[in-house]
């Protein structure tokens, strides 16, 4: 019997809309700011045109943010994103991985690009295998997502908001859950169920942590790339989780 039939985690058109609205505000992020959000680093300072660069992947999110609005549209665009996020994973964020493996830091940006690249190639293909694979994927990029709340306590307690008690509780629970969820989509344990909570963890970021530390400092770019990357990635899990491959049939 498959285990996760009644895991209800809302409609994949709803999901789809979801991270469609995250795309789009990438993008109005970089055409406001003419930079990449800044957590994930995308190019270096040095690199030629590099405002160009980011007004053009800005122009691209936006555009795919658009086109996943509709449901005709949809395939084609998220298409574009998984080619887009798989180009940068590969050129820009793999080769800092490897040149610095045991620096946890180096494995946040590769892992939130390769949420989104997971999100992506689940709405563009119908295929089992590939969604299996997407699923492995995602899985194995929400282990250092996990971590980082350990590894950089000093730096996730204080984001804890003021009104919760026992800060450093929190920090170590939600990278615990973090890797919880990681387990269950790897091992297929409750797998849909897995993902969900990983997006309903992600969302208390994006809705509890951001918006308090906006209205005390709108003008800082920095917290809008931060509430805009948690929504998108929010969305991300959601997405995978309408479409993630249910229970331990095989992929």
């Amino acid at each position: 019997m498959d285990s996760n039939r009644h895991v209800r985690v809302g409609g994949p058109r709803a999901a789809r809309l979801a991270f469609a609205t995250g795309m789009i505000a990438l993008g109005a992020f970089g055409l406001i700011h003419g930079d990449f959000a800044q957590v994930w680093r995308l190019a270096p300072s040095w690199v030629p045109g590099r405002h160009v660069l980011a007004y053009a992947s800005a122009v691209l999110m936006l555009a795919c943010g658009i086109g996943l609005m509709s449901e005709r549209t949809a395939a084609p665009a998220s298409r574009v994103l998984v080619y887009y996020w798989a180009l940068l994973v590969l050129l820009v964020d793999l080769p800092v991985v490897v040149e610095h493996p045991l620096v946890e830091g180096s494995w946040q940006p590769i892992a939130h690009l390769t949420m989104l690249l997971t999100a992506a190639w689940m709405l563009c293909t119908e295929d089992a295998r590939a969604r299996g694979i997407a699923r492995l994927l995602f899985g194995l990029a929400l282990i250092p997502v996990g971590l980082a709340h350990f590894v950089y306590l000093e730096l996730t307690a204080p984001l804890v908001p003021a009104w919760l008690p026992f800060h450093t509780f929190w920090a170590y629970a939600t990278g615990a859950a973090q890797i919880a969820a990681a387990v269950g989509v790897l091992f297929r344990i409750l797998p849909r169920l897995a993902a969900a909570m990983e997006a309903v963890l992600l969302g208390s970021f994006t809705f509890l942590v951001w918006p308090p530390l906006l209205l005390a400092a709108p003008a800082k770019a920095n917290l809008w790339s931060e509430i805009t990357i948690s929504w998108a990635l929010t969305a991300a899990a959601w997405v995978v989780a309408t479409r993630i491959p249910n229970g331990r049939r095989p992929d």
